[in-house]
């Protein structure tokens, strides 16, 4: 009998196959770079895709999903390589980018078209750089994260919080606290969603929104192991089932907001609003 997380890809897989693509072999995943991170697997830059069929692809993703009637994971698909202490992987400080400048300015647009000024926002997986516009003035925006340093080092915050979401996944915030919930690329890292996407959903306002930020680079070791075994389209797909099966969000939608298909980091946003009723 397969389990619901196998029966879950197995229906991705089809519908990838329909379209016209595969996942590459894992001997075709790019090696470590400096930061220590490396590409999970990806069609980003496949010979059978142009930009705009993977920007259409991407966008489907989320429309009519056929999800399974429960949630359909096991705690295996959450398990990592690495399940040491998270505090002493994060130990050291990286004051670095986790994907490349153009996807850096491609998701800093995408806030500054998305953001008011006003709104009370809170970054969770934080670290010295949230990518938030230079000129958003916001009410409280506060980051929650692992390093203290880091945290310490980011000018757009008001407040911020040290925490490991895999140790606690409480929020230390009150209820219907913020207007906007933002991940940037560490939602593979998080091997409770179910337990975060529901304190994401207590925090937020009616109508506030969870924007996850999602490309191809991720510290191999931390990322939980159905993230490893699945592709972009894929992510797409699981993120999406974290909002659905929370019942606490509107559905989800995707935008492909790559800066550069097949020359930069790609980058997907999958994002969802509390229900208001």
């Amino acid at each position: 009998m397969q389990s619901r997380s196998l029966t879950l890809l197995l229906t991705m897989r089809s519908a990838s196959l329909a379209a016209g693509f595969v996942s590459p072999p894992a001997s075709s995943i790019s090696g470590a770079v400096s930061t220590g991170l490396s590409s999970s697997r990806t069609i980003s830059g496949s010979s059978k895709l142009n930009a705009s069929t993977m920007k259409e692809l991407a966008e489907k993703v989320l429309v009519n999903p056929k999800f399974p009637d429960a949630w359909p994971f096991s705690p295996e698909d959450f398990m990592r390589q690495d399940e040491s202490d998270d505090t002493i992987f994060y130990d050291q400080p990286r004051l670095v980018y986790h994907i490349d400048d153009f996807a850096v300015g491609a998701l800093t647009k995408y806030y500054a078209e998305n953001f008011k000024d006003g709104d009370d926002v809170l970054d969770i997986c934080s670290s010295w750089v949230s990518h938030y516009p230079k000129d958003f003035k916001g009410g409280s925006v506060v980051g929650l994260g692992m390093n203290e340093y880091e945290l310490s080092q980011n000018k757009q915050l008001t407040s911020y919080d040290v925490k490991d979401l895999n140790a606690d996944c409480v929020f230390p915030y009150d209820d219907e606290s913020f207007d906007k919930v933002t991940c940037v690329v560490s939602v593979d890292y998080l091997n409770q969603p179910q337990k975060v996407f529901d304190e994401i959903a207590r925090v937020l306002r009616p109508g506030g929104e969870c924007i996850i930020s999602m490309s191809n680079r991720c510290f191999p070791t931390k990322a939980f192991r159905i993230w490893l075994q699945t592709n972009d389209l894929e992510h797409i797909f699981i993120v999406g089932s974290f909002f659905h099966f929370s019942g606490q969000f509107d559905p989800a939608t995707c935008e492909d907001i790559s800066p550069n298909p097949g020359r930069s980091d790609p980058l997907f946003i999958v994002k969802a609003a509390k229900k208001s009723d």
